[in-house]
């Protein structure tokens, strides 16, 4: 039985190339965060999603899979770019499984939801196995500005694609996998319609023992600056910029004005690379993706991420979001603002 289902799923992964073909000529359905949330708080149809995600998915992964097979053979045939092009395969297909199922049926809806969390945990580990893919090409092959260019470029997409396919799986997991979360029991998925910024800075400040001196604001059109704020975002995408940023900001010298975008590309690295699946470091630490990653996902709901460095003095933080839905309560009203959120994190210099 066992032998059965293996040449079936070779079979299948062998058909991949035509469904590729095949979905990669649709562009992906763009989505914004009151979408997400108005689908997932008021419209929540689990049929719907899945009628939705059976087909978005596909083109989402056939398009991505198209471009990895337009980089240079050199980069391509690394092992571990051969490795997530398995992956990408592999979830592809699962997906198509579920093309002709019917979605009145309650045992097929159940069994999509596992379908989507095998995959998400599939690809838990596709930034560094792509990074180190890099790594083995920079090992053996010389270096030229145009296909480092190229391979930048091409990654920016890739990471942004990953984080809009996990977006999506996420709130179709967590909002009908039928639980509610206990620590944020108002969440909408992985969306807090009330997220906290200062409580979610203050978290990862206590998570951090080396932060003091660090210095947190905020401003944004017809906010007063002392009111507290409250916006509709995904905690975690923000948990994940600022664990980077307090990795950056110092009064330590600074960044030479001409190096501030090295540390935005992945080609470049000055620690040694970590091993895949060592999880005892920091998320991503060695491979100098932390940085760029972190900018995508300020910039998947239209925001942005600068570095700001003076030479011989030390680096500014600077996180923009758009609050497309901007929540802060006077009394008992609250008031939707649409503004563009800036929020600056700096480290002040103590003189002895």
């Amino acid at each position: 039985m066992k032998f059965v289902r293996f040449i079936m799923k070779n079979a299948a992964l062998a058909s991949a190339p035509k469904h590729i073909e095949h979905f990669s000529k649709f562009s992906p359905s763009p989505l914004s965060i009151k979408q997400f949330i108005d689908f997932g708080s008021i419209n929540a149809c689990e049929k719907t999603s899945f009628v939705f995600l059976r087909q978005e998915l596909p083109v989402r992964l056939s398009n991505i899979m198209k471009e990895i097979n337009l980089l240079p053979d050199k980069l391509l045939t690394t092992p571990s770019v051969q490795m997530v092009q398995r992956w990408y395969s592999q979830s592809l297909m699962e997906i198509l499984e579920f093309l002709d199922d019917n979605p009145d049926d309650h045992r097929v809806l159940a069994e999509f939801v596992d379908a989507l969390v095998t995959i998400r945990n599939r690809h838990n580990d596709v930034v560094p196995t792509m990074a180190q893919g890099v790594i083995e090409y920079k090992e053996v092959f010389p270096q030229d500005l145009l296909t480092n260019q190229n391979i930048q470029y091409f990654l920016d997409r890739f990471y942004m694609s990953r984080i809009s396919i996990r977006m999506l799986i996420n709130q179709h997991t967590l909002v009908f996998d039928g639980t509610t979360n206990p620590v944020h029991p108002n969440t909408i998925g992985s969306i807090d319609p009330q997220c906290k910024v200062g409580d979610v800075v203050q978290g990862e400040y206590r998570l951090n023992l080396n932060l003091k001196g660090f210095c947190f604001f905020y401003f944004c059109a017809d906010k007063k600056k002392s009111d507290p704020i409250s916006i509709v975002y995904v905690p975690s995408h923000l948990y994940h910029m600022l664990f980077e940023l307090f990795k950056v900001c110092d009064r330590g010298g600074g960044v030479p004005f001409r190096r501030i975008e090295n540390l935005f590309s992945y080609m470049y690295s000055t620690a040694p690379a970590p091993q895949i699946g060592d999880h005892s470091s920091a998320p991503l630490a060695g491979f100098g993706y932390g940085l760029p990653i972190s900018r995508l996902y300020a910039k998947y709901f239209q925001g942005d991420l600068q570095l700001y460095s003076m030479e011989g003095f030390g680096t500014d933080a600077v996180i923009y979001l758009k609050v497309s839905y901007f929540v802060y309560k006077t009394g008992s009203k609250q008031t939707g603002v649409n503004c563009l959120m800036t929020f600056c994190l700096v480290k002040h210099q103590h003189n002895s």
